[in-house]
């Protein structure tokens, strides 16, 4: 019996060690594995966001394969769906956020709900405008780039599986 209480004894002292291994390489690895994107400065994160963003419109507008008189309203739509820097801008720096208390928090938040409310509703005018020139094979290929989930790489992209529609794969 003596014998059984030790190999017991000596597996959850393993296994406690092996976690708490597993534990600190998972802390030291994590810091490591954010120092890009987290790393970098909200102006760096905001131009390589419009870096993405521009290469994506431009595949759009290949795929599209947009007429001469569709070409100002893609313009127009392209005018206002582009990203401002406004909302980053807002969002501040995590010194900030921290220095607020949770009232002061969520007055921010509510306050930003509020200008991105505001400013999908001025892109939707401007889609409804580009949208309607388009014929409909171009409607379909417009909602199949425009979608999200696995295999586009737009707004939401791939973290949209299983939630809000998004394709599962």
């Amino acid at each position: 019996m003596n014998t059984l209480r030790k190999n017991v004894l000596i597996a959850l002292t393993v296994l406690g060690m092996g976690s708490t291994a597993i534990a600190v390489q998972a802390q030291t690895a994590a810091p490591q594995a954010r120092q890009g994107w987290a790393a970098a400065t909200p102006q760096e994160r905001a131009a390589k966001m419009a870096e993405h963003f521009a290469k994506r419109q431009a595949k759009l507008h290949d795929a599209l394969q947009l007429t001469g008189g569709q070409e100002s309203a893609w313009a127009a739509y392209q005018a206002a769906i582009k990203p401002s820097g406004a909302m980053m801008a807002a969002i501040g720096d995590r010194a900030t956020w921290a220095a607020m208390s949770a009232p002061q928090r969520m007055e921010k938040m509510i306050a930003m709900s509020k200008q991105h409310t505001a400013m999908m509703e001025s892109q939707l005018g401007a889609l409804n405008t580009f949208y309607s020139t388009l014929s409909p094979a171009q409607k379909k290929v417009f909602d199949e780039q425009t979608r999200g989930g696995r295999g586009h790489h737009g707004h939401g992209g791939e973290h949209m599986d299983g939630r809000m529609g998004g394709k599962q794969g």
